[in-house]
Formats: C-alpha cells, sequence, structure tokens
C-alpha cells in the first residue's frame, strides 16, 4: 500500500511539474512528453534499487538517496523559482548549466531503466512458462523469479559511459570550432565576384553560451579567414532578445567588406516562452531587429540587398522563417524577397530551414543559385571522421548538414546547411563540430 500512495504522489508530482512547463514554454510541448515518461521511468528504476538500498547502512542509504533524486528536485526547484524571476532573467551560464545537467543525467537513466524494462520483460516470460506453459496451472510469487543481473548490469554500465560521455561534450565539445571549406563553381557568376569568399555561420543561440571569451574565439577565427561577405542564417537567441544582452561589443568586431547578412530563424521570434501580452511579444521582436541594427548587420525580411563589385553585381535575398512541418513558422516568401532582383544572374538566398530548399525554393524559383541554411544543429551528436558522417538528425531532415545541389534545365543549384555554432539544450556536441564555414564562389 505505501509503495501504492508514493507510486501515485510521484506521478501527480511529475505531471504537475510537466504542465507548469508545458504553460511556460508552449512549443516544448513534445519534448516535456518525454520527459514525463523519463521521469515515470526515473521511478521504476528506484523500485528496483529499493531492496539493494535498504540493506546499507544509514548514512549510505540516505546518501544514495539524495543522490538519485537530486536531479528531479532540481527541476522542481527550478520551476517553483521561476514562479518569483523569470527563467529569462536568471544568470545565463547557471541556467544552461542547470538545464543540460538535468538532461544528461535523464537521458542517462533512460539505459538503466530500459534494460530493467526488458529483464522484468524477461521475467515475466520465464513466469508464464513455469506456471503455464510448462503444466503448472498453479501461479507462485513473481519475486521468486530473478531478474536477468548480466542485462541490469550492462544497463548500468552503458548509462555510465553515457553520462561520461555527454558531460564530456559539455566541457570539451561545445566550443571546439571547426572550419570547413568549399569551392563551389556557380554558372553565371560575374567575373568581378570570381573568388568571392563567403563565411557561413549559423545558430549561434547566445542563451546557451556560457563563456564570452569562446564566442571572441569565433569572431576571431573568422575575421583571420578574410570574408568578403559573411552570412548568418538565424537562431542568434533561444527564447528572447534579451539572451544576446552584454554580447553586442563581441559581435560588432565582425568583419567584412561587402557586409553581413542575417536572416531570423524559429527560435528568433519568441516562440518558444509564454508572454503576458501580445504586445510584450511584440516588443521582443522589435528589440531583435535593433539588436542586429545595433550589430551593424543587414537584417533581411523576405527582402534583398544588391552586392557591388565594379562593374558587375549579385543578388543576396533573404527570407523568414519557413519550414516544412507545421511545428514551425511558414512566414518566409521567396517571391518577396525576390522583388526587384528577379533577373540577377546570380541570386544567393539565406533561409534558416533547409527543408524550405527541398519543398518551395529548389522546386519554383531556378534562378536561386545557391542558398543557405542552418536549423539542424548537424543534431549536436553524431560521428564525423574516419569516412563516416552520420547522425541521428538525418532520421529528421533530408538535407541536414554540409553542401546539396539539384541540376536541372536552367542549371545547378546549391544548398549547405551549417550545422551551428551554438547549441541549444544540450549545452554540448559530441562528433559534430561548432561549424564555422568559408564557401569560395568561383566562376564556372
Amino acid at each position: 500500500m505505501k509503495k501504492f500512495f508514493f507510486t501515485l504522489s510521484f506521478i501527480i508530482i511529475a505531471l504537475i511539474l510537466v504542465l507548469i512547463l508545458r504553460s511556460a514554454f508552449p512549443n516544448y510541448a513534445g519534448f516535456l512528453r518525454i520527459f514525463f515518461v523519463f521521469l515515470l521511468l526515473d521511478a521504476y528504476l528506484w523500485f528496483s534499487l529499493l531492496s539493494c538500498v535498504s540493506k546499507l547502512k544509514p548514512v549510505i542509504r540516505i546518501l544514495i538517496t539524495i543522490l538519485y533524486w537530486f536531479p528531479l528536485a532540481l527541476a522542481l526547484g527550478c520551476t517553483i523559482t521561476g514562479f518569483v524571476i523569470p527563467f529569462t532573467d536568471w544568470y545565463q551560464p547557471l541556467r544552461t548549466q542547470v538545464m543540460s545537467f538535468i538532461l544528461i543525467v535523464f537521458i542517462s537513466k533512460f539505459l538503466p531503466a530500459v534494460a530493467l524494462l526488458i529483464a522484468d520483460f524477461i521475467r515475466a516470460i520465464r513466469f508464464l512458462y513455469a506456471h503455464v506453459i510448462n503444466g503448472k496451472i498453479k501461479f507462485g510469487p513473481f519475486n521468486q523469479i530473478h531478474r536477468n543481473k548480466p542485462v541490469l548490469l550492462s544497463g548500468w554500465i552503458v548509462g555510465g559511459v553515457l553520462f561520461l560521455t555527454l558531460f564530456y561534450g559539455t566541457v570539451f565539445g561545445n566550443y571546439n570550432f571547426r572550419v570547413r571549406e568549399q569551392i563551389v563553381p556557380v554558372s553565371g557568376l560575374p567575373a568581378a565576384f570570381d573568388g568571392l569568399r563567403i563565411v557561413h555561420i549559423s545558430d549561434i543561440h547566445l542563451g546557451s553560451w556560457t563563456c564570452k571569451s569562446k564566442l571572441e574565439k569565433a569572431v576571431s577565427i573568422i575575421n583571420n579567414l578574410h570574408p568578403d561577405l559573411i552570412f548568418f542564417t538565424g537562431d542568434m537567441f533561444n527564447y528572447c532578445t534579451k539572451d544576446g544582452n552584454g554580447f553586442e561589443p563581441v559581435l560588432s568586431k565582425l568583419r567584412a567588406p561587402l557586409g553581413i547578412f542575417t536572416v531570423m530563424g524559429n527560435h528568433d521570434y519568441g516562440d518558444y516562452m509564454r508572454w503576458h501580452s501580445g504586445m510584450e511579444k511584440l516588443r521582443n521582436l522589435d528589440d531583435a531587429r535593433k539588436y542586429y541594427k545595433m550589430l551593424g548587420w543587414n537584417l533581411l525580411l523576405n527582402s534583398n540587398k544588391i552586392i557591388r563589385r565594379g562593374n558587375d553585381s549579385i543578388a543576396v535575398l533573404g527570407v523568414e522563417n519557413w519550414g516544412a512541418t507545421r511545428r514551425f513558422r511558414r512566414m518566409g516568401n521567396v517571391e518577396r524577397a525576390q522583388k526587384g532582383a528577379e533577373n540577377f544572374e546570380t541570386q544567393l538566398l539565406l533561409s534558416h530551414d533547409p527543408t524550405h530548399w527541398d519543398s518551395i525554393v529548389s522546386r519554383h524559383y531556378p534562378k536561386i543559385d545557391f542558398t543557405f541554411s542552418g536549423h539542424t544543429h548537424g543534431g549536436q551528436i553524431g560521428i564525423d571522421g574516419w569516412g563516416i558522417h552520420w547522425s541521428p538528425s538525418k532520421w529528421l531532415y533530408k538535407e541536414w548538414c554540409g553542401l546539396y545541389k539539384k541540376t536541372g534545365k536552367e542549371g545547378t543549384q546549391y544548398l549547405y546547411v551549417n550545422q551551428g555554432l551554438g547549441s541549444v539544450g544540450y549545452a554540448g556536441r559530441i562528433g559534430i563540430n561548432p561549424e564555422i564555414t568559408l564557401i569560395i564562389l568561383t566562376k564556372q
């Protein structure tokens, strides 16, 4: 009976926690449903440990209990604190590290919980075999059949390795910047732009940065590549424009003689948190526009800019966010962005979500030579080396990282998907480095 009341109380607390978080962060509803499952598995795993923990000395038993439930207590504490101090007003590095720690622990606990489910499934089959299939109709105590220890042990070992790996990714992988270089021949590129150097970055997510000096390092790397143009393809912020406070002096050091161009990503609209009013959300959006103006960057909102060099010129187009799935805004309008630049031989498009290229751009706008995107982060976890380029992100996105091309009647169109400079959710990277891309356009 005591176990029943504990389970019921835990489910109620977990449900309340998830519902509160869902009201504060409505666009994370899908993730929070998964988090609720993780919480239930957490309790299930704890019950399996009770028989072992109860045999230990009181001091050790209390210590293990505190350590086990600390992540959940931390999540509850953060939720309660959020009523007093808004989440966006927290000290940013602390906010990032706390969120990442909670996520790492629950993901790591998931594997021992799955191993426990497998062990109990095996135990149930053995129970049925012993009492039904084997002819013994009378059912005996289920607990007399022990769980498979190798299965349980393997779950804990793999969970422990995963915890250490994810922790390593937050300490060493998050700011391990990688420069990629692509030389791309473009048909119709004016002679004056032959060898044009474009640095492409994306998904900075300033709300996740724990150290400004690391961002200064990235800025220095970019400037040392001597770009003619810098393209940033969205997601400067996590929740609101306030995430960027204090980073302006660093980002304003970026230099490109032909200009720095940017577009909005899905996170930049303020859709990932609850606002007290529609006007407050609109002010946040206006603050984002002012932020880019303060940096001296050209924000393209379904618009274009003509770049001239000598007697030649090219068009740089930028659209607002457009995603193939309904979870993301569909505000991108290529026709509006192209207005006045329809007849330019070379058109370069900035569009945050790569699904826009496959769904709309490459199908209906053959004059756009090159599309620059981000959004996927390359999955943040994967393998990129030894001839292997893989990430779970490829299950979600047809074009998830690197250079893609389609050749049609009017020539070849390119897409480059940058795997991002920052991180979101899990503040770390494993195998998929934060990327700075140098793209050199040559006359075909």
